[in-house]
């Protein structure tokens, strides 16, 4: 663990030293968290977007050539007070419960730099997207969006739009090629999809819907159901192994992951802010990087990204600006390896 501002620290740590980063930033206009030097209290999206180039630049710079950046933001509307701005930034005026208050950004003192940013009242200012767009023009490969869906979203008293209950995750990767492990975040099929594959094909689809690009039912159920598949054509003596399995196991590789991953928020008890739930980003980690690898968290909070890692055989390096927060993540991470925390630099 580092403590100190995320600028400065980054610049202590080699470059390509790292496989993964999976970060959470403080989110735009959302709250004072009470430290000098914090990200957040930017007085425009624009300039808010700047400051996350320069950090993920500084990244871009210890990530290995194959590595990526898995990257979590929430949005927020303009002219729907969180808190009210006092000109020295945001007074905290909202629930500590287990979930982001996403309703927006303050209104007093800052509305006229909104506008100036094209914004209007009410307007979703689409922060992560803009940031995700400001990344990819400073040389980042945006690979995916993903939606983080909440079942239990926090609660709105908003009438005229649904109630906000999804943030984005970006996969940003600093090469062409990179490290990514598909196969350790398969997800099982459906039963439904199970049960067509065990139904006769008819040969009815082929006829109905011939045509250029097209393929035959029959060849996509060969295709994920293949006794070869994962192995060359000739694997010795894999037919018989096959036959004689059932039919969960020949499916358990299943489907490769999707875009939409439903997880429900969850409060660490020891936090008195909004962290992100383990099991959201486990996939993350999984799939960017290998056992021994070492995995970043810039804007380390309570912890979550650090014991993930080491619970999974990872090595962590984080960096954090707030000397509370610092302690609270060693104790969290002590917990699940007791060896592992250092004295921070």
């Amino acid at each position: 663990m580092l403590q100190g501002d995320v600028r400065e620290r980054l610049a202590d740590l080699e470059s390509g030293s790292v496989r993964c980063c999976v970060t959470s930033p403080p989110y735009w206009g959302l709250r004072d968290y009470g430290v000098s030097g914090q990200l957040g209290l930017e007085s425009t999206p624009e300039a808010y977007c700047s400051a996350m180039v320069a950090v993920f630049a500084e990244v871009r710079r210890v990530l290995a050539d194959d590595g990526t950046l898995w990257l979590n933001l929430g949005d927020s509307y303009a002219g729907s007070p969180v808190g009210t701005f006092n000109g020295g930034g945001f007074k905290d005026k909202s629930s500590k419960t287990g979930g982001r208050d996403l309703s927006g950004v303050a209104t007093s003192g800052v509305m006229d730099k909104l506008k100036a940013s094209g914004l209007k009242q009410k307007d979703l200012v689409g922060i992560p997207w803009m940031v995700a767009f400001a990344l990819r023009a400073d040389g980042w490969y945006l690979r995916s969006d993903i939606i983080w869906s909440k079942p239990n979203p926090m609660p709105e008293s908003v009438t005229d739009r649904p109630t906000k209950a999804h943030e984005y995750i970006f996969l940003l990767s600093k090469s062409r090629t990179y490290y990514y492990d598909a196969a350790a975040i398969r997800e099982p099929y459906a039963a439904s999809t199970v049960t067509q594959f065990d139904k006769p094909y008819e040969g009815k689809a082929t006829k109905d819907y011939a045509g250029v690009g097209v393929q035959n039912p029959s060849a996509i159920k060969k295709r994920i159901t293949d006794k070869q598949r994962g192995h060359g054509r000739k694997h010795a003596g894999f037919n018989d192994r096959w036959d004689g399995m059932e039919r969960s196991a020949q499916l358990q590789n299943g489907a490769n992951k999707r875009s939409v991953w439903n997880v429900a928020t969850h409060p660490y008890p020891d936090a008195h802010f909004a962290t992100f739930p383990e099991a959201l980003i486990t996939p993350c980690i999984l799939a960017g990087s290998a056992h021994g690898d070492t995995v970043l968290d810039p804007f380390t909070g309570s912890g979550t990204t650090g014991a993930v890692a080491i619970r999974h055989q990872r090595n962590f390096v984080g960096t954090e600006l707030n000397p509370a927060y610092v302690e609270l993540a060693r104790k969290r991470i002590n917990a699940v390896a007791p060896m592992f925390a250092q004295e921070v630099a």
